[in-house]
């Protein structure tokens, strides 16, 4: 059993294993190529994240999706660039939303070079994505833009907040497979398209991919309470500081609604202060690490993994598949 990529993937098989590290091996080379630039400064914003390293997520599901048609096709690689480094733009987005210091265990890039070069670096990374999805053909291109439509539409579904009378935690679950899942669905979509595989592998692939998406960032939100900056590669309760409620403020806020336990109205009381407090935040970080929300978060993280597993069924017993399964538990074992 070998260890691929950054994010710790167990393979059994010695030839998926060499598909798998010599694509996601493709993929950095193709991710330095597309970043690079005759300007200097907007090379090195631009390879900021790059160089950062990450757990390449989703050009990890890419090349195994491939492994259900040609895992050798020539487009695997541009497409599985085309994901990451839409995704990498988000971060620097992201970072900018949410004012953060740290990103991937280095400076973020609004911290080092302010908020307008992040902003822009990020547009910058989109451009080289449509550059090369342009090559990929017009249905590449549909399903990437449709993708990049719900990515956008969770990001200001998330801004907004739910409708009066709208379950807040289904608007959050709406609002990541959006932001999160979609992605990651076009990982799994674009893996089994470009190798060529069968269309029933496809939309199986896709499905799988955003339930996995989903599961991936409700792990995060986990991790954002419940890790130091070493495990996340970020500063922990950053959401918190930014007043982003994510699933666990989620639940512990439904629970103080429905149960009005002293402790849970106090909890609450400190999460709507000014957060950036850092004895606040602290106490909140510290509340929240041990009360049962974290623990309903965690659970709906594993439920979301699950139906990944589950969507494998109907696919053909082999390595490629139990790969799969394992990032399924890989994800959950990310949040405790």
């Amino acid at each position: 059993m070998t260890v691929v990529g950054q994010f710790g993937l167990s393979v059994r098989d010695q030839a998926l294993e060499a598909d798998v590290q010599n694509g996601l091996s493709a993929v950095e080379a193709g991710l330095l190529d597309a970043t690079k630039s005759e300007v200097p400064f907007i090379m090195e914003a631009a390879q900021h994240l790059v160089r950062a390293g990450g757990k390449r997520f989703r050009p990890l599901l890419v090349m195994l999706a491939a492994q259900f048609g040609d895992p050798h096709a020539p487009d695997l690689v541009p497409s599985a660039v085309v994901v990451e480094l839409t995704h990498l733009a988000t971060l620097y987005h992201d970072d900018v939303m949410d004012e953060a210091d740290v990103r991937r265990g280095v400076e973020s890039a609004n911290t080092r070079w302010g908020n307008s070069v992040a902003v822009l670096t990020g547009d910058f990374l989109f451009a080289r994505a449509s550059h090369i999805l342009a090559d990929l053909g017009p249905e590449a291109v549909r399903i990437q833009a449709e993708a990049f439509e719900r990515l956008v539409t969770g990001q200001i579904l998330e801004t907004a907040g739910p409708r009066d009378g709208r379950d807040p935690v289904e608007h959050y679950l709406d609002v990541i497979a959006g932001k999160t899942g979609s992605l990651v669905a076009v990982a799994g979509r674009f893996g089994a398209m470009m190798s060529g595989a069968d269309e029933s592998v496809i939309d199986i692939l896709t499905q799988y991919g955003e339930r996995l998406g989903v599961a991936f960032q409700l792990a995060d939100d986990v991790l954002d309470i419940a890790s130091d900056s070493h495990e996340s590669g970020k500063t922990p309760g950053t959401d918190l500081r930014e007043g982003i409620a994510t699933l666990p403020v989620l639940h512990l806020r439904a629970q103080a609604e429905a149960q009005g336990e002293a402790a849970d109205l106090e909890l609450v009381e400190l999460l709507d202060g000014d957060l950036t407090d850092d004895a606040r935040h602290g106490e909140v970080l510290r509340r929240l690490r041990v009360h049962p929300a974290l623990e309903l978060a965690r659970r709906d993280t594993v439920r979301y993994a699950e139906e990944a597993r589950a969507m494998l069924a109907p696919l053909p017993q082999c390595w490629a598949k139990a790969a799969l399964e394992e990032l399924c538990d890989a994800v959950v074992h990310r949040a405790g």
